[in-house]
């Protein structure tokens, strides 16, 4: 672990790189069909108006260009967005075990993405009809936003956060976000139903083009200006005491950085539904490898977040094949004992100090 701690940051953003490049590349190739290789570079060479060799498979062509590819640019940009809201959540709340499952804002997402599912088409929002295929992102938004807002509010007591208080207000606020999605999937009809069920789980079978642009953008929005905030985020694990002395307004910072995180959960929540503790695990990997500067961070848990998502949409793509699982049962397969692991470390430094708040 010291050997890996005197490797450069250039290093290891070079070899996440690599490796996320290789991956989706076979991510573009495995499922139910395996596509060729050669096949790949034959579709390319057709769009691109290149002699080939040999026929092109039309049905393979549009398999590959429709949904494999842009599915795996889902993952790819997803896996980013949540692992980058983790980095932030916790440095935020200076607590290693904070993630956008734990305070409300998936389970808010969900909420308002539910809520958008069951009466989106009804005169109740004949009014936003004008944002078209933004309305969904609108209500995540705003559903992820109200329930991590009452989270941080109960949880913030003179400056500081409890974090005890935290995780409890986490679980009322996600208990009563689940109830709300629940009682909302009791009383749609069974194609509303059925998107909410699937929705819940987590899947990225829905991924389109359109999709892809929508999320790329409000991530990449969002983690370029989080990224502005990197050295903030570092002067706040001294305290928001000390943060305020070094010429900081610390207040004004959480509401930034609240509403960025939200913005970026949301709108990925609301494309591809509920994916827990992947925004736990990646930051947290990356902390125990190099350390805790936030400017590492946050490129450091883009690549690997994405990573990590290609990795387990794979996996959810060939375990049950030709079914596919949804993606979130196997995050939550890995995620659930990694955070477990984390509460047990957590409860041996209780009160040191650092990223306990």
């Amino acid at each position: 672990m010291k050997l890996l701690k005197n490797i450069k940051y250039g290093t290891i953003y070079a070899f996440l790189s690599v490796l996320l490049f290789c991956l989706i590349i076979l991510s573009t190739r495995v499922g139910a069909v395996n596509i060729p290789y050669d096949s790949i570079i034959d579709y390319f060479r057709d769009v691109l108006g290149m002699r080939t060799y040999g026929e092109i498979n039309p049905v393979l062509e549009g398999l590959f260009f429709q949904i494999r590819l842009p599915r795996t640019f889902m993952c790819f940009i997803v896996g980013a967005a949540l692992s980058v809201s983790g980095a932030l959540m916790q440095s935020l709340f200076r607590n290693p075990i904070v993630e956008p499952g734990l305070v409300g804002t998936s389970a808010g997402s969900a909420l308002g993405a539910s809520f958008m599912f069951v009466f989106g088409k009804t005169a109740l929002f004949a009014g936003a009809a004008f944002l078209g295929e933004l309305m969904l992102p609108v209500s995540a938004f705003t559903g992820g936003l109200i329930a991590t807002m009452i989270v941080y509010r109960f949880s913030s007591y003179l400056g500081k956060v409890n974090v005890a208080t935290m995780i409890l207000a986490g679980i009322a606020v996600n208990a009563m976000a689940a109830g709300g999605t629940g009682f909302l999937s009791y009383i749609a009809r069974d194609p509303q139903a059925r998107s909410i069920t699937f929705w819940n789980l987590g899947t990225f079978s829905g991924a389109d083009w359109k999709s892809v642009v929508i999320v790329a953008i409000s991530t990449a929005v969002c983690i370029f200006l989080a990224y502005r905030y990197s050295k903030q985020l570092n002067a706040l694990q001294l305290g928001e005491r000390e943060a305020g002395y070094l010429g900081f307004n610390v207040e004004r910072m959480k509401i930034q950085l609240i509403l960025i995180n939200t913005l970026m959960v949301s709108i990925a929540t609301s494309m591809v539904g509920v994916i827990g503790f992947v925004g736990l695990t990646v930051p947290h990997m990356l902390r125990l490898l190099k350390g805790s500067d936030n400017r590492y961070l946050i490129i450091g848990s883009a690549l690997l977040g994405a990573i990590v998502m290609i990795v387990a949409d794979m996996a959810a793509r060939v375990v049950i094949a030709p079914a596919e699982m949804p993606i979130g049962i196997i995050t939550a397969f890995i995620g659930a004992p990694v955070f477990l692991f984390l509460l047990y470390r957590n409860r041996k430094t209780q009160g040191k100090g650092g990223f306990i708040a």
